[in-house]
């Protein structure tokens, strides 16, 4: 038990100092996200100090998986902080619709084209939202969860490494932030914060928005889907 709760502490200090270190370099390696830059530290302080990953991961999974869900929750301090003045409401309803819509069927619809498995194309579906909705979705929809982590993981890195090159010219930090929370859910979100508070904000609101509205329509849809 005591060696259980030693290996867990040590955990949790190695992922704190990954993130503070990879915090440091972001100052210096903007181009470079931070959420990849922690990852790549963590690896490397485990080969440091001869940590076996498959270790590292069954006493850390548990810790962070509870914490992720608080962290979700606490999305709402930011979103309590936005103005609203001046938005237009209607306009950005149909953009979160429309990214949810297009974030869950366009690689379902990839998937059934290149003949990929029901259980991928089903774990497609939960793409565009963070994590623990992801899985909660994938549980309503029975997608194989492991596959749901991995597609919302590599989805994530992929759309916050791609987002500084694809927001040059883009002075709006709200279309920043926004466009950040929708496609790269909290990876997105974290790359965000890095831009300025107001991206950041805008982020929180997309994700958690997006997630709303896909944890309602996706597992309906999957239902119609599967009963016709």
């Amino acid at each position: 038990m005591d060696n259980i709760i030693v290996a867990t502490v040590a955990a949790i200090l190695l992922t704190l100092i990954a993130h503070a270190s990879a915090r440091i370099l972001a100052r210096k390696l903007p181009w470079i996200p931070m959420v990849v830059t922690a990852m790549g530290l963590v690896i490397i302080f485990l080969y440091i100090v001869r940590w076996d990953y498959n270790d590292y991961y069954d006493v850390a999974k548990p810790v962070f998986d509870r914490l992720l869900g608080y962290v979700t929750v606490l999305l709402a301090i930011p979103l309590a902080a936005m103005s609203f003045k001046g938005l237009p409401v209607k306009k950005l309803t149909f953009i979160v619709l429309m990214a949810s819509v297009i974030g869950a069927l366009l690689p379902m619809g990839l998937a059934y084209l290149f003949s990929l498995s029901h259980d991928t194309l089903l774990a497609f579906a939960t793409r565009s939202v963070t994590t623990p909705i992801g899985l909660s979705v994938a549980d309503l929809i029975k997608a194989p969860p492991i596959m749901v982590n991995l597609i919302i993981v590599v989805s994530g890195i992929m759309g916050a490494t791609m987002a500084r090159f694809l927001f040059r010219g883009i002075e709006d930090d709200r279309a920043k932030g926004l466009a950040l929370g929708l496609a790269a859910h909290a990876f997105g979100t974290v790359e965000a914060w890095q831009i300025s508070h107001t991206a950041g904000r805008y982020a929180a609101f997309g994700l958690a928005v997006n997630g709303l509205v896909t944890a309602v329509w996706v597992p309906l849809f999957i239902s119609a889907l599967t009963i016709s």
